[in-house]
């Protein structure tokens, strides 16, 4: 069994070579008759390598949502067919085939997507389950924007409420017209609350993504008070155009959102080793 162990290294930084954790997944790899090689990707195209041998098991070792983001998003690049070739053999409602599995290696911190997918920590049970084999399938998103996202979105927050429309499939969640306190794009859990308040119950399992609105209302005829309304919906596609610009972070990633933007789930495309129980 060959195995590589894949690691992110920032640009300009002097690469120490593998961190503990990653000599111990090694050590235990190698214990399990694996034939191990490391790599440390500073560029996007050293991550696109990792993929030329369709044979070889791959192992991110990650401190952060945003490291293992980044090579998710190589992976779909490299996976996802233009429109015009997309072949019939794809799975209903998808635009890109089961992508190559991966482990995750959590390094000084463990990535959120480790917990919320359910993925094995320590370096022996991350080997037990590269050599094992056994894969969980879990949905992913897509965007206009070429991006892609394992765990949420949220737009929003705090004490800078914005103004857009929210349309998931056929239902309108915010039509411009009022002030938006949150909104969450959710796959996984990860970016389902919002200032303490829990705004969805997201399954990354079950073909679709959940999206949920936070406004301000008026309520109450003469004593008027103001209370926060959630609104839900589960569905394949949210469009979300702010009036003006409005803060988000998506898997680890902070931004600005200053145009329409529609994201997608793409049903089981993502794979992650798992143990065997």
């Amino acid at each position: 069994m060959n195995v590589v162990v894949l690691t992110l290294v920032e640009a300009n930084c002097a690469d120490s070579g593998p961190r503990t954790q990653t000599l111990h997944l090694i050590d235990e790899l190698k214990q399990l008759g694996a034939t191990v090689r490391t790599v440390g990707a500073e560029h996007a195209k050293e991550i696109d390598a990792v993929m030329d041998d369709p044979n070889e098991r791959i192992v991110v070792a990650a401190d952060t949502d945003e490291q293992v983001n980044a090579v998710l998003a190589r992976v779909v690049r490299r996976s996802a067919p233009a429109p015009s070739e997309r072949p019939d053999s794809l799975p209903a409602g998808r635009t890109l085939p089961d992508l190559p599995p991966l482990a995750l290696l959590p390094l000084g911190t463990a990535p959120g997507l480790v917990k919320h997918f359910g993925l094995p920590t320590a370096p022996a049970e991350v080997a037990a389950a590269v050599m094992g084999g056994k894969v969980r399938r879990t949905d992913i998103m897509r965007h206009d924007g070429g991006g892609v996202c394992a765990d949420g979105v949220r737009l929003g927050g705090g004490d800078r409420p914005w103004r857009g429309m929210v349309n998931l499939d056929d239902a309108v969640l915010a039509d411009g017209s009022e002030q938006i306190l949150a909104c969450v794009v959710a796959n996984a859990d990860g970016y389902a609350a919002a200032d303490d308040m829990v705004l969805a119950e997201p399954d990354p399992t079950d073909g679709k993504i959940d999206v949920a609105v936070a406004v301000p209302v008026t309520v109450g005829r003469w004593r008027k008070k103001v209370r926060i309304e959630v609104r839900r919906a589960r569905g394949r596609a949210v469009a979300i155009h702010p009036e003006d610009s409005v803060t988000y972070i998506s898997d680890g990633l902070v931004d600005e959102l200053k145009r329409k933007r529609t994201w997608w789930v793409e049903p089981g495309a993502a794979g992650w080793y798992v143990s065997e129980a």
